[in-house]
């Protein structure tokens, strides 16, 4: 594609030979002569002196830094993810049904679906307009998968699933598996059954060996346009709101009401039954353990230290209580 028709598909400011072509797109320091390079972070800045790239995304203050012809735009990171889909170069699906896949006759299969080899699609489970159903993955009863949404290779899709259009669910993910649900008996364990399902919206991509819990009576629920990193736990009854971004290795336990437009860094965990507002940021680590209900960053944790320094502080952490009461004797004393 040339430098001209990206500028004017995604428009963006070029400064160069618009008829120049380029193959694809790459870091600074290792794009090539046919390739794009981009700059969304100041601290590559550097890299600009020395990049061989045929041209860089960037935004428009840095046009003059660069030694190579620009597209520039306000907003070059949202530019360079636009421009990936150009060169993405993931094989096309292949609609029809593959011989080895196991299809009950009572599913519904759009006619330009593909699903791939020893893949089963059980009885009144609906593959969309377009979908991919890959290889050895499984869709359960009544469950659907809505038109776009790739289901990658050995996603496991429990009955009573509804997966909405244009979604993406990486390989080893589980969606519907029971939650977490015992009651303590006399004689053990008594299994509570979920009753609920899983629902999640358009435009969701759920990451490898995710799983999310059906609920145990309502639905666990993912809105419109959220994005969940792989090893993720999302245990029954959870409402995840519209655009919320969830890093690696988070969990939430049960019950977790998140909104709209959030973002919890990876490790993060969230007791159950708290509700986090609009607009939260949640840092790397941190545990939640109570409800949220203003918007903003919230941190918690002890930050990295050498072992030494740290030893004396967990020390000091186990002190606070005893300095706090001397504290409030003193002050009782100087009133």
């Amino acid at each position: 594609m040339s430098l001209g028709e990206l500028a004017q598909r995604f428009d963006l400011e070029l400064s160069g030979d618009p008829d120049r072509s380029v193959s694809g797109l790459a870091t600074l320091a290792s794009a090539g002569a046919d390739e794009i390079g981009f700059l969304s972070n100041k601290k590559y800045v550097s890299q600009l002196a020395t990049t061989r790239a045929a041209a860089v995304i960037l935004h428009p203050d840095l046009v003059d830094e660069c030694p190579v012809w620009t597209l520039a735009t306000e907003h070059p990171y949202v530019a360079f993810a636009r421009i990936t889909a150009v060169f993405d170069r993931s094989p096309p699906a292949a609609a029809g049904i593959h011989p080895s896949a196991v299809v009950s006759p009572d599913a519904t299969i759009a006619a330009d679906a593909s699903i791939g080899p020893n893949a089963v699609v059980e009885a009144g489970a609906g593959i969309g307009a377009g979908a991919l159903v890959g290889a050895n993955a499984y869709i359960g009863h009544d469950s659907f998968v809505g038109a776009g949404t790739r289901i990658n290779p050995g996603v496991v899709i429990y009955h009573d699933v509804r997966v909405g259009e244009r979604c993406q669910v990486h390989s080893q993910a589980v969606l519907g598996a029971d939650g977490f649900g015992f009651a303590p008996g006399p004689e053990g364990w008594e299994k509570i059954h979920q009753l609920g399902g899983v629902r999640i919206g358009n435009d969701v991509e759920i990451g490898a060996c995710t799983t999310i819990d059906r609920g145990a009576l309502d639905h666990t629920v993912i809105e419109d346009g959220a994005i969940i990193d792989n090893l993720v736990q999302i245990a029954h009854n959870c409402h995840i709101g519209k655009n919320t971004a969830i890093a690696g290795c988070t969990g939430l336990a049960g019950s977790t009401i998140i909104g709209a437009n959030c973002t919890l860094a990876g490790g993060v965990g969230v007791v159950g039954h708290v509700e986090i507002c609009d607009g939260v940021h949640v840092t790397g680590m941190t545990m939640v353990t109570r409800s949220i209900t203003e918007p903003g960053s919230y941190s918690s944790g002890t930050p990295m230290a050498a072992t030494r320094d740290w030893r004396k502080n967990a020390v000091r952490f186990s002190q606070l209580e005893r300095i706090q009461q001397r504290l409030a004797a003193l002050e009782k004393q100087q009133h």
